[in-house]
């Protein structure tokens, strides 16, 4: 894997190819590859609560490939980031319709990561927090009757009465907002339980919503070398945000040709930790 921001203090040209874009013209720009320690550089802010959102899109801005789905875009790299990324986090963020389309299942405990994780403090497993207004959501999964940690919900206060008992009986509910959720309010409540290393996955309507709340202090994007055009989503996908929300990268891996960017809000940026 190449780290390509923050630049590499001793970056030397790959020799890949002395006539394509690493040899002598694209010097310039190359990078050392190296092994990168993930754990280390996706690693939380401590002292706080941080959401990050993980996504993955094509070159032309595909948050779906073809078939409907995000693994399509997916590469090994990128899976094992997703992988590193559960691993850090306390609790996953996820749009019911993304739990339908995904097949969504329980965590499972990684052995690898089990003792940084009980020196942290938390659980053998994320939490899945699932979002949904309708709870049209199938709570006889495996997601709910073989998590290891109840699985959350969360809704709203004039969520369907019979949606709500149905959640009640598998999982922890949490009401936020009155006749849609709020994010504000939801992120609020996970934190209060101490799950405040958040992670979120969308889909793009969750993760448009979370945005819009002012909340998204994190978005790492892979980026998959593809092209497919099509109607599918943004990684965002909602009203225009009013004004826009800045972003600024602080990391930048590559493998075999996918991108990996890290970026955080100006504004939480300044204390962030620069081990990236």
């Amino acid at each position: 894997m190449r780290r390509l921001l923050p630049v590499p203090t001793t970056a030397v040209p790959t020799t890949t190819s002395p006539t394509g874009p690493e040899g002598p013209a694209g010097s310039a720009a190359s990078a050392v590859a190296e092994t990168v320690d993930l754990v280390e550089a996706y690693a939380y802010p401590q002292g706080r609560t941080w959401l990050r959102a993980n996504m993955v899109a094509g070159i032309d801005g595909a948050a779906q490939a073809p078939d409907g789905l995000s693994d399509g875009l997916s590469s090994p790299a990128d899976k094992k980031i997703f992988g590193i990324l559960r691993a850090l986090a306390d609790v996953i963020v996820v749009g019911a319709s993304t739990v339908r389309n995904e097949g969504y299942g329980p965590p499972r405990p990684n052995r690898e990561h089990a003792a940084a994780r009980e020196a942290a403090g938390q659980r053998p497993v994320p939490v899945i927090a699932v979002v949904s207004r309708s709870l049209a959501v199938d709570f006889t999964s495996p997601l709910f009757t073989e998590a290891i940690v109840p699985t959350i919900v969360i809704t709203c206060e004039q969520a369907r009465p019979e949606g709500l008992e149905a959640a009640a009986k598998y999982g922890d509910v949490i009401l936020a907002g009155r006749d849609r959720v709020d994010f504000a309010l939801a992120l609020d409540a996970l934190a209060e339980r101490g799950l405040t290393r958040q992670l979120t996955e969308g889909g793009p309507h969750v993760l448009a919503q979370i945005a819009a709340s002012g909340r998204l202090d994190e978005l790492c994007l892979t980026i998959g070398p593809l092209l497919t055009a099509g109607p599918a989503d943004r990684i965002l996908a909602g009203p225009t945000l009013t004004p826009p929300q800045p972003m600024h990268p602080i990391s930048l891996l590559e493998e075999d040709g996918s991108l990996f960017a890290r970026y955080v809000r100006p504004e939480r940026d300044r204390t962030t930790q620069s081990t990236t």
